[in-house]
């Protein structure tokens, strides 16, 4: 995703942190990119059990070209462990290509990620059966463009879920979608009031902090949807040292379409302080995955500016917070779902941390655990990396 920066630099126009990461970080980031973050940066890392144990790293080259597609900008992942097929959304917002989603084939074991290569390209549409417009083609009569972020594999029906982020700038609010295997789009899921468009800055989703994130329960009875970010009316954003306000997670009956239920949920601070002062920071929700009917996994995703990427998995019980659906503010002392910590990735032996934005179960190991994937989106830079990590995952219970 694009994070609008709330400080810009002197003599600059306020930079989104995929532009400052193609266009003016390359020196800043020659050091502080090609290797891990520091350990210690998450809280409660000291004495963790591992649950997670890393298995295997594949990535794809930088500007691949498939079908007339360049690939890259894979914000969401998932697997049909029925065909053994990958589907990987791009969340491409140029005027260069359509928006899209690929089909991959991968194999993931104990010995690692093995045969991963592009099959298929397939063109998200509306529900004439037209492409989307891309950024250039989009005029009054064509002004939805969507923001691909997330996507979900449903087995029951053979159909797809995804989000978009829409474009608040442009007055296009986020949504929930499903589409079938062709890309055709088969409806689009009622939000509720307090995550539409508010009547100004203060109220509703910030630009391209919302729906970041997409999970499938396993009844197949309901979806989830996080908001990277706070509603502006919930709190600011996270600053070094400093929380945020809450994220809101939402649960969508799938029967009826309707959102049913939500629960508040609190990132951490930005993990340290950019170098030099001033240039880009963030932390927020980039993925979340149900591990059984009631628990999610959260993906929390922090940049920062010659210093690098923090990424860590949290564990939460769904039960164990109010619901927040009808209220439109969420005052300070609103109670947030627990969390605990699964992992700090940079203690996890990877090679590079990067911009992670999936998080998707692979199929049952041989030992009989599951398989963990995570994608990182290369934002198109040649500074960045489309990067697989295959982990086997140990639950806590275990």
């Amino acid at each position: 995703m694009k994070i609008p920066s709330n400080t810009s630099l002197p003599g600059a126009q306020v930079l989104s942190r995929r532009q400052w990461l193609k266009w003016g970080a390359a020196p800043l980031l020659a050091s502080a990119l090609p290797g891990c973050t520091p350990l210690g940066l998450r809280p409660g890392n000291a004495g963790l059990r591992p649950q997670l144990r890393l298995l295997g790293e594949e990535r794809l080259p930088y500007h691949l070209q498939f079908q007339d597609t360049m690939v890259g900008g894979l914000s969401g992942l998932d697997h049909d462990p029925a065909s053994g097929r990958w589907f990987a959304l791009s969340d491409d917002r140029s005027d260069r290509n359509p928006a899209r989603f690929y089909t991959l084939a991968m194999k993931v074991s104990e010995a690692g990620i093995t045969g991963l290569s592009v099959q298929s390209v397939t063109l998200l549409r509306d529900a004439q059966g037209q492409p989307y417009p891309n950024r250039k083609q989009a005029d009054a009569s064509r002004p939805d463009i969507p923001d691909p972020e997330s996507i979900r594999f449903r087995p029951e029906t053979g159909t797809l879920l995804w989000t978009s982020e829409g474009d608040v700038n442009r007055g296009l609010p986020p949504a929930l979608r499903e589409m079938s295997l062709d890309g055709r789009l088969l409806r689009e899921f009622t939000l509720p009031e307090v995550l539409k468009l508010g009547a100004d800055d203060a109220h509703g989703p910030r630009n391209n902090l919302t729906f970041e994130g997409l999970a499938l329960s396993p009844s197949g009875r309901h979806a989830w949807v996080s908001m990277e970010a706070p509603l502006a009316q919930d709190g600011p954003l996270p600053t070094a040292g400093q929380r945020g306000g809450p994220c809101r997670l939402t649960r969508f009956d799938l029967s009826t379409g309707q959102a049913d239920r939500q629960i508040a949920y609190q990132p951490d601070a930005v993990p340290r302080s950019p170098l030099p002062p001033g240039t880009p920071a963030d932390n927020g929700i980039s993925e979340i995955l149900m591990i059984d009917e009631h628990h999610l996994l959260l993906l929390e995703r922090a940049y920062m500016t010659g210093v690098g990427v923090s990424l860590a998995l949290y564990r939460i019980d769904t039960r164990q917070a109010p619901d927040t659906l009808h209220q439109p503010t969420l005052a300070a002392g609103t109670p947030v779902a627990a969390k605990t910590l699964v992992a700090d990735f940079a203690s996890l032996g990877i090679s590079r941390l990067d911009n992670s934005e999936c998080l998707c179960w692979g199929p049952t190991l041989s030992n009989g655990r599951r398989s963990l994937v995570v994608l990182s989106d290369d934002n198109f830079s040649p500074i960045q990396i489309t990067q697989f990590l295959a982990f086997e995952y140990q639950d806590a219970s275990q």
